[in-house]
């Protein structure tokens, strides 16, 4: 904020600065499950993704954002109040409502005099607070033809697809007449559904990327040796990933083996029109025709063993078949995704409005895309902690080009704020991120908390026993280190490990001679950070 408006009250604050034009808007993105590796300006080896660089071409790039809890509800949960998952009261999907009385950073922008806007996913069980307008999907939604519930406790099914349609109705809110627009900020948050489990692509995108075999990542036979917790969960592509609902070897109810998933398979499918059916089946059957033909119609999951099965033999074949497919079906959502995420950047800027607003592209977490022979998310490890955030800065913030600090989601309701000119609570646990953003215009106060910065961030995932059985645990990342403590009725395991020399976190060092000191180090660290966001954990 401008120094000759630091005296004035907050929320007189708000309004001089929006009058002199010093409020941004914002625009958050947020994708479900998008990783950083199938991100072109993180990762080159997989897919292109320039709509998405373009974000962070012109604007920055997080090198080191991660989430405190890899799971949809609770990391949205997070990002709403700034608070980690204990604080929020929403620890895992399974059993959680979260409570939308409670101070949420949408209600804080609106008592500053912004115009709320969400549309999209949700997931959070309880009615959306906070917002001016809403549209949300029911749950997790549908890729096809999905059902909207509205602010009147109306539904209503919208043909297309869900990507496109969610894009749509941002725009068109953006486009429609509201509430003092004309003097207002906005802030919409549009929340994608992409690129969640089954990865179902736009029908014009279902032949992409089949001419393309990815590489399989160098962890991808992992046999979790030192690693108690990730012997013991459910996601493995060879044993836990789904052939029909997963990889979508779908024939006809008849002709295909019934799977676990296979009823949910056929009803996302279902919802396709007849003409939209054909279009689908053209692609997938024969696809289908030939594994089954291949592999066989009494075809079951691979055993445990073959995850890290010698290569050349028929359960690594298979293995590699089910990766590719899943591969490709992911990258077809992400390429729709990308090009939905150019449509807001071009009428940001074709409407004048791109220099004054502030553009957030992020994903509620990240996610496996093989390594350690994995799908999904939820642990600790890198791929899943790890999120993407990258940002187009309005006028008055010059920051460019890599961001290495360590950030948080749970500094982002805190960065709104600030931004807005509103004042962040003293509950809020996250950072406001603004002085890492102002570049030369950086106060020496803004100097002063950079120098001040993190060295370590939390976590805790509380969700088991629940879908793909990751225990629960808790840990701190430091700039080299990450210490990871699992618990529960049949785990009790520490995991210590040197991301320096370890990247891809396959050697557990706890416990090992010469790593005392280093253990001591690192546990009194965690005790301190969960000190300071009161985890009673400790």
């Amino acid at each position: 904020m401008r120094k000759e408006l630091a005296l004035i009250p907050a929320s007189l604050a708000a309004l001089v600065a929006n009058a002199q034009g010093l409020r941004p808007n914002i625009v958050y993105i947020m994708t479900d499950d998008h990783t950083a590796q199938m991100m072109s300006c993180y990762d080159t080896r997989y897919v292109e993704t320039p709509n998405l660089d373009r974000i962070a071409r012109d604007g920055v790039r997080f090198t080191h954002s991660y989430v405190a809890n890899s799971l949809s509800g609770p990391s949205r949960a997070c990002m709403l109040t700034g608070k980690h998952s204990h604080k929020n009261g929403f620890t895992n999907n399974e059993h959680g409502i979260f409570d939308g009385s409670q101070q949420t950073m949408p209600k804080l922008l609106q008592a500053a005099g912004y115009e709320t806007c969400l549309i999209g996913k949700w997931h959070l069980v309880s009615t959306p607070t906070g917002f001016d307008h809403w549209e949300i999907l029911p749950a997790q939604g549908d890729y096809y033809n999905p059902t909207f519930i509205h602010m009147d406790g109306t539904r209503s099914a919208d043909s297309g697809y869900v990507t496109r349609i969610i894009t749509d109705k941002a725009i068109e809110w953006l486009e429609a007449p509201r509430r003092g627009a004309s003097s207002k900020p906005f802030a919409l948050f549009v929340h994608h559904k992409a690129c969640h489990r089954a990865w179902l692509p736009a029908l014009e995108d279902l032949r992409l990327y089949e001419d393309k075999t990815f590489a399989l990542p160098p962890e991808f036979h992992d046999d979790y040796a030192t690693r108690e917790a990730a012997g013991k969960t459910e996601m493995e592509i060879g044993k836990d990933m789904d052939i029909v609902y997963d990889t979508k070897m779908f024939v006809s109810d008849e002709e295909t083996p019934r799977t676990r998933l296979s009823r949910s398979y056929q009803g996302m499918i279902g919802r396709l029109s007849p003409a939209e059916r054909e279009q689908y089946d053209a692609f997938y059957v024969p696809l289908s025709r030939d594994f089954y033909e291949k592999w066989g119609k009494d075809y079951n999951f691979l055993p445990r063993q073959a995850q890290s099965s010698v290569e050349g033999s028929r359960d690594a074949e298979l293995l590699e078949w089910k990766y590719q497919r899943y591969m490709r079906d992911y990258a077809k959502v992400v390429h729709s995704l990308d090009q939905e995420v150019g449509r807001v950047l071009d009428y940001l800027e074709e409407k004048g409005l791109l220099d004054n607003t502030l553009v957030v592209y992020t994903s509620d977490q990240g996610f496996y895309m093989g390594e350690h022979g994995w799908f999904d998310k939820r642990f600790m490890y890198e791929e899943s902690l790890s999120t993407p955030l990258v940002m187009r800065l309005p006028k008055g913030y010059e920051r460019r080009g890599d961001i290495d600090e360590m950030v948080q989601n749970i500094d982002y309701a805190p960065t709104f704020l600030d931004i807005a000119g509103a004042p962040i609570p003293d509950d809020i646990q996250g950072v406001s991120l603004l002085p890492l953003l102002k570049g030369k215009t950086a106060t020496k106060k803004d100097k002063a908390a950079i120098k001040k910065w993190r060295d370590a961030i939390y976590y805790h995932y509380y969700e088991y026993p629940a879908e793909h059985n990751v225990r629960r645990h808790y840990g701190i990342r430091t700039d080299r280190y990450k210490l990871i403590h699992f618990y529960g009725h049949d785990v009790n395991a520490w995991e210590l490990f040197d991301l320096q020399n370890d990247p891809h976190e396959m050697h557990n060092l706890y416990g090992q001679p010469g790593m005392e000191k280093l253990q001591q180090q690192l546990h009194h660290k965690l005790e301190e950070l969960q000190i300071q966001y009161d985890d009673p954990q400790r």
